[in-house]
């Protein structure tokens, strides 16, 4: 409806009359302030300007040219042309009222926007404006020097905007004492206007033989009912928009509406189905716990010594993978693991379970890092392994040390892992006394995560890995 209003408003100022333009570019502002069309709202205001100029209401031409100017230039900058005639329509007001040096300075700024936002040639008209400000100031020079630079945007077939155009140029080379291009320009610009009086003479004959031919009354009685039949197309075209735009706002109230009931009924889904995950989590990491607690009472009970290592080693796995359900139950993300607090929780239970607290320090030297539960778990597993290897055979009669744990991607699409002690050297891949299930394991892992193992052993042992992530996503 305000596109209407707008177009109304237009219409009744190129039929000359402003205080119909006027009342329909107010109905066209007051129903865009309502919404968020900034760039509309601001050419709406050409019409008020234009309207008001007309009128001879030149304080509210001005302010309306200054609401223009500000609305594009705080709500809609993108908006480079609309703020462009708004600073020309701005100065139009300024001249209509003799104020030459505002008007000079509003057609400048239009003109330099324009030569560095759209580009030189859309800007020669705004040179015109600024030629014919110079030269009512007196400056006929600098005037004249824009004028010629400008009169070249329009077309020979221009002739009502060309000819006022010519009058300024002669008058500048008159009072720069050049009567020969004075008069030069004076007649080509006589030559537009008898051209012009001729056409406009034609037309009037034209007319007056219709007329004659036709009849006063008939032709009279016909404009009538053109004129009535025009306002009726109007309001009906008017009715029409209302009806189809009241139709689609309807349509678009109901879409809406059921856009926004699908949307909680999938949120509430979502909400039911992480609950129940974290649920299923929860009782996993409960089964688990309760797996690892009969392995202990078990172990207690054995007196051989390898035996007993080998269920506490299970132990620790079964922990290993508790740790993960805790932290899924628990975070905020059910589909990943940040690995440096699992470490650390990892290692506590480690260190329980061999009584180290006091003789080992287990170190994660590495930065939060998130993984997916696919790729945790595995590592998780290696982990515990390396720990358990470790603490078992790295530190003899209690001797103190340390382990660090490094986890970090050198590069997007690659994991290392890096664990390493400072104890006796003893290779991880090296026999040694139990059934090796755990060097499997690690070497099993390892496979599954599309990995590759070294082992360095110096000053003690030092087992990195190095894992392709597109393979273990």
């Amino acid at each position: 409806m305000a596109g209407i209003y707008r177009v109304l408003a237009v219409l009744q100022g190129e039929m000359n009359k402003p205080q119909e333009a006027i009342k329909y570019a107010l109905q066209a502002i007051d129903l865009y302030e309502k919404g968020s069309d900034y760039a509309a709202l601001a050419i709406a205001h050409f019409d008020l300007i234009k309207g008001y100029t007309k009128t001879g209401e030149y304080d509210l031409a001005y302010k309306a040219a200054d609401r223009c100017i500000n609305l594009v230039e705080t709500k809609a900058p993108d908006e480079v042309f609309v703020a462009i005639r708004g600073y020309s329509y701005r100065g139009d007001v300024s001249l209509a009222t003799r104020d030459y040096k505002q008007a000079l300075a509003d057609y400048t700024t239009a003109w330099k926007r324009c030569v560095a936002q759209i580009g030189e040639e859309r800007s020669l008209t705004y040179r015109t404006e600024i030629g014919n400000t110079l030269r009512l100031m007196g400056n006929y020079e600098a005037g004249l020097e824009h004028l010629l630079a400008g009169i070249e945007a329009y077309e020979e077939t221009e002739n009502e905007r060309i000819w006022p155009l010519y009058d300024q140029i002669a008058d500048c080379y008159e009072h720069l004492g050049d009567a020969e291009n004075a008069l030069l320009y004076f007649k080509k610009s006589d030559t537009i206007k008898q051209t012009i009086h001729q056409n406009q003479i034609a037309t009037l004959e034209s007319e007056a033989l219709v007329k004659y031919e036709t009849g006063k009354k008939d032709e009279a009685l016909a404009a009538q009912a053109e004129l009535l039949d025009q306002k009726n197309k109007v309001q009906r075209l008017i009715i029409g928009i209302a009806a189809l735009l009241l139709l689609l706002l309807g349509l678009l109230f109901y879409f809406l509406r059921r856009s926004k009931k699908a949307t909680r009924k999938i949120r509430a889904k979502n909400a039911e189905n992480e609950l129940l995950l974290k649920e299923i989590h929860h009782r996993v990491k409960n089964n688990l716990e309760m797996v690892k607690s009969l392995i202990a009472l078990q172990s207690a009970q054995l007196e051989d010594s390898a035996t007993r290592d080998a269920m506490i080693a299970s132990q620790n796995r079964v922990q290993s993978m508790g740790i993960i359900h805790q932290k899924l139950y628990q975070g905020t993300n059910l589909g990943s693991i940040e690995m440096k607090d699992y470490f650390i929780n990892l290692s506590e239970g480690i260190l329980d379970s061999f009584d180290a607290k006091d003789q080992i320090q287990i170190v994660c030297v590495m930065e939060d890092l998130e993984l997916d539960v696919d790729t945790a778990v595995p590592i998780g597993l290696i982990v515990n392994e390396l720990l358990t290897n470790a603490l078992k055979y790295a530190f003899p009669e209690k001797h103190k040390g340390r382990i660090e744990i490094s986890l970090y991607k050198p590069k997007a699409d690659l994991l290392s892992l890096l664990v390493k002690d400072n104890g006796i050297r003893k290779s991880v891949t090296a026999p040694v006394q139990g059934t090796g299930f755990g060097t499997q394991l690690i070497q099993l892992l390892t496979r599954q995560l599309n990995g590759a193992m070294h082992e360095e052993v110096n000053d003690g042992t030092c087992v990195s890995f190095q894992f392709k992530l597109d393979q273990v996503a």
